[in-house]
């Protein structure tokens, strides 16, 4: 025997050092112990999923009363990106999105017109483009009555121009009160 007295054993001669016999088993076992940890954190990872939450897409706008004949509100501009605007027959909504580049055009009321800041985009006040770079118009977005008289704005839900569908009943209310 290599070393050591010989017929006594490695370990009653007080050579206390590992036999690779027993680092293989070690380094074996803490693998199976990593993967049960691995895939504990798996099963626990699964119990939470991963969510997007995201603010609804609905909101109450008010009551029509509350919008004056011939103006575009500006009330959920910042909050909601819309335009709230009432004729005499009706109120729309439209979305506050430049159909150029997704811009935020702003409501210029001396000159009666939406305007791109980003690359001089025009719009009327229902949101047909007429000057700059834009390829098409506002897109609009349902509003409809609730149950509690206010209007009620999705902007899940829009419509094109170029496609019809402004004269989509849900693209409007018709308002004939005061």
């Amino acid at each position: 025997m290599p070393g050591g007295n010989p017929g006594i054993p490695e370990a009653e001669s007080g050579n206390n050092i590992w036999s690779r016999r027993d680092l293989l088993s070690l380094a074996a076992w803490g693998a199976i112990l990593t993967c049960f940890a691995a895939a504990g954190l798996a099963i626990l990872r699964m119990l939470f999923p991963r969510v997007l939450f995201e603010p609804p897409t609905s909101f109450k706008a008010g009551y029509p009363v509350e919008y004056a004949v011939g103006d575009v509100s500006e009330k959920w501009m910042k909050s909601q990106r819309v335009w709230v605007v009432r004729t005499p027959s009706t109120i729309y909504a439209l979305l506050g999105i430049c159909t150029h580049l997704g811009c935020t055009p702003r409501w210029l009321g001396p000159e009666n017109k939406f305007k791109c800041p980003c690359h001089g985009s025009g719009y009327t006040k229902d949101g047909v483009n007429f000057e700059g770079p834009t390829p098409r118009p506002l897109e609009r977005v349902k509003i409809a009555l609730g149950d509690d008289g206010q209007l009620v704005v999705d902007k899940a839900f829009r419509y094109r121009y170029e496609l019809g569908q402004w004269d989509d009943p849900t693209a409007y209310v018709k308002f004939t009160g005061a």
